[in-house]
């Protein structure tokens, strides 16, 4: 009778060292777990907090900033030069998903510089129909500042009367001919940086640098290379919707307009609304009835209005691969979001191999 009691005492330690060893185990299990919980929490919201205030990483889909920028770069880009927003709609970090018709009271913290001339920006692109900050990301030079007045002339850009800073790595369409019964060779052509576009009875169209355009002069089957200008009665906008492209005939030749700018006065007319219609009515939210010359703004009638941002003009460094401003008009103040800082990567997606040379170049 003793013995059983003994074993029976036994067995009740040994169950109950068991289930605490076991509750034990559960204990340091759900410790373990919580510890990663709140680590993968912080790292969440510290990720966050970085891609809304301090940095964004995107991707170069298209040629259109070549040869500044390449097809398959990675950026980052620094939202604190020109100052980061704050949150404009409610949306799940890291998608694109947000809530319609929710927009949120938004103020741009102060940044370290404002926008320069010829600058690298990333912003939003301003035609999208989305809050502003779900529109598609776009990258372009600044090449107009709120108040500079520009023209282009036989694609050469000039602003305030100067001609525009002419960078190695801009790239144009040029018209190359060669020599009788020589051919030019596509390979060699790609080769040296350039790519043919059209190619017939001995006259080629060649998208390059200007640099390569000079050392191409040398080729022993080139005759000769001029800019390939499209004649000025070119309505290449004749079936765009863009409002700003109204008035031109082609982005080769476009005549001076005023970058907008805040506190200046305009007065409209049937002949400048191609420039002021989306300004006023897309990005400073006016209601806008015309009669011919005249206008009626917000129920009044005159032709006179005061600008209420500020505005940039846009352009590829890719001048005849690009749409850009010259296309869609102008980007308000408010959908800049950062300046193009590094290349952390770079893809070829011809050759599908990284290109090693691009990696960690910051970007001019």
């Amino acid at each position: 009778m003793a013995r059983r009691k003994e074993s029976e005492k036994k067995k009740f330690w040994q169950t109950a060292k068991k289930s605490e060893k076991t509750n034990s185990l559960d204990d340091k299990a759900k410790h373990w777990a919580r510890e990663w919980l709140d680590a993968f929490l912080w790292a969440a919201i510290a990720a966050i907090i970085l891609r809304t205030f301090f940095f964004g990483a995107y991707r170069i889909p298209t040629p259109s900033m070549e040869k500044t920028l390449l097809t398959g770069d990675f950026l980052i880009v620094t939202k604190l030069a020109y100052g980061p927003r704050t949150p404009m709609t409610l949306s799940i970090p890291f998608t694109d998903i947000y809530m319609p018709g929710v927009n949120l009271p938004w103020t741009r913290i102060p940044g370290y510089s404002e926008i320069k001339r010829d600058d690298i920006v990333v912003f939003n692109y301003p035609i999208d129909v989305a809050p502003v900050s779900a529109k598609t990301n776009y990258i372009k030079r600044a090449v107009g500042m709120p108040g500079d007045r520009l023209r282009i002339e036989d694609k050469i850009l000039y602003v305030n009367d100067e001609r525009s800073e002419q960078y190695e790595t801009l790239m144009y369409n040029y018209r190359v001919q060669t020599r009788e019964r020589i051919r030019l060779s596509p390979t060699k052509v790609r080769e040296a940086g350039g790519t043919v576009l059209q190619a017939d009875n001995g006259t080629a169209i060649i998208n390059m640098t200007p640099k390569l355009a000079d050392e191409m002069q040398n080729w022993s089957e080139v005759a000769n290379i001029e800019f390939f200008i499209l004649p000025r009665d070119f309505d290449e906008f004749s079936r765009r919707p863009f409002n700003f492209s109204d008035g031109f005939m082609n982005h080769d030749n476009i005549p001076e307009f005023t970058v907008p700018y805040s506190g200046q006065e305009i007065e409209l007319t049937a002949e400048n609304w191609h420039i002021y219609q989306d300004v006023l009515e897309r990005y400073e939210r006016n209601e806008i009835r015309r009669s011919g010359d005249q206008f009626v703004i917000n129920g009044e009638e005159t032709n006179l209005y005061t600008i209420q941002k500020d505005y940039y003009f846009m352009m590829g460094d890719n001048r005849d691969d690009s749409e850009d401003s010259r296309y869609w008009g102008f980007v308000p103040d408010d959908h800049v979001i950062g300046k193009a800082g590094m290349i952390y990567f770079s893809w070829d997606g011809e050759r599908w191999l990284p290109r090693f040379s691009r990696l960690f170049n910051m970007i001019h």
